[in-house]
């Protein structure tokens, strides 16, 4: 029987737990995957804990066993049901789930739930893609981001914040990218314009950018929705992924991943990566066993890119 990722209430990093499993055959129009690499993300501690329960309570709250978690995977295709023509049986594949399931020796998931994986592009960065990559799509979609145009991200060097930066270079943006001082060299890489967090941040991005702020994009909270209303940008330019008291308080946006189509989106972003326009940073990774260790550390914060978790080996 696999393993699966799996808690039975609602608490910190102690109450998960590594559960066997039963193996569900494929049925029509599914697949079956063996996962390789499976992302971690902050969202996942808030279900976790209970702060989501109103509107995502989970299983056990309907006495349905434990709940399982994880959305991010990629992996290897080893059954397919009748009616599926993509992918086939040892297809290396890019997964993208909403049944709490991905963090998993092994995932059953709807054919049109995963896309190919780019031979190019590493297992750890397939399998991290899909929450932070749709979510930096619709961040840029939301502010309506032109060429040309000046844009702060904030927290530019997070799980997300690294995917948005990078998205806004490539639509010919002027960046600048707030980060701890430790990943400026990244951000400069991929022609993002660094800014250190701290104490008087809008006078120090006024000092890079004389001539304005256009638009504001929030992955970190921590005031700076306060700091793009006082450089002046407009609310409706304004995209929280995080503060949501600010987006209440200020009226500014809030919009997520949810607003995007993920399947078109990822074949996007995929396709950037398997060209080299389009990098994720992995900071750190964990055998699926010490899944308790990696929400720690994301937890902790401050790391460029993302946590993986280390599934199974494939050659």
């Amino acid at each position: 029987m696999p393993d699966a990722v799996t808690f039975s209430r609602y608490g910190g990093s102690e109450v998960l737990e590594l559960t066997q499993v039963e193996a569900r055959a494929p049925g029509r129009g599914e697949v079956q995957v063996s996962v390789v690499a499976a992302g971690i993300n902050p969202g996942e501690i808030a279900i976790r804990e209970g702060a989501t329960r109103e509107r995502y309570p989970a299983r056990f709250e309907k006495g349905e066993g434990p709940e399982g978690q994880g959305s991010d995977f990629a992996g290897v295709v080893l059954e397919v049901g009748p009616e599926v023509d993509f992918p086939k049986v040892g297809d290396e594949v890019i997964g993208f789930s909403d049944g709490r399931n991905a963090q998993a020796e092994l995932v059953t998931i709807k054919a049109d739930r995963v896309i190919p994986k780019p031979h190019s592009v590493s297992w750890n960065e397939a399998g991290s893609l899909y929450v932070a990559g749709t979510t930096a799509r619709a961040c840029i979609a939301a502010v309506g981001l032109r060429r040309g145009e000046t844009v702060v991200i904030a927290g530019g060097a997070g799980g997300v914040g690294v995917v948005v930066t990078q998205l806004a270079v490539l639509a010919g943006a002027i960046v600048v990218a707030t980060a701890s001082e430790e990943n400026h060299a990244f951000l400069r890489e991929v022609g993002a314009i660094p800014v250190a967090y701290g104490p008087k941040l809008a006078e120090r991005i006024r000092k890079i950018v004389p001539d304005g702020v256009d638009a504001f994009i929030d992955t970190h909270g921590h005031g700076n929705v306060e700091v793009a209303l006082e450089l002046g940008v407009a609310k409706d330019r304004i995209n929280t992924i995080t503060d949501f008291a600010a987006r209440q308080k200020h009226r500014v946006l809030a919009e997520g991943m949810s607003t995007v189509e993920p399947r078109e989106a990822l074949i996007e972003l995929a396709r950037l990566m398997g060209n080299g326009q389009l990098r994720i940073p992995v900071y750190a990774t964990y055998p699926l066993g010490e899944v308790r260790a990696a929400y720690e550390r994301l937890a902790r914060g401050h790391g460029l890119g993302k946590i993986v978790l280390e599934v199974t080996s494939w050659d």
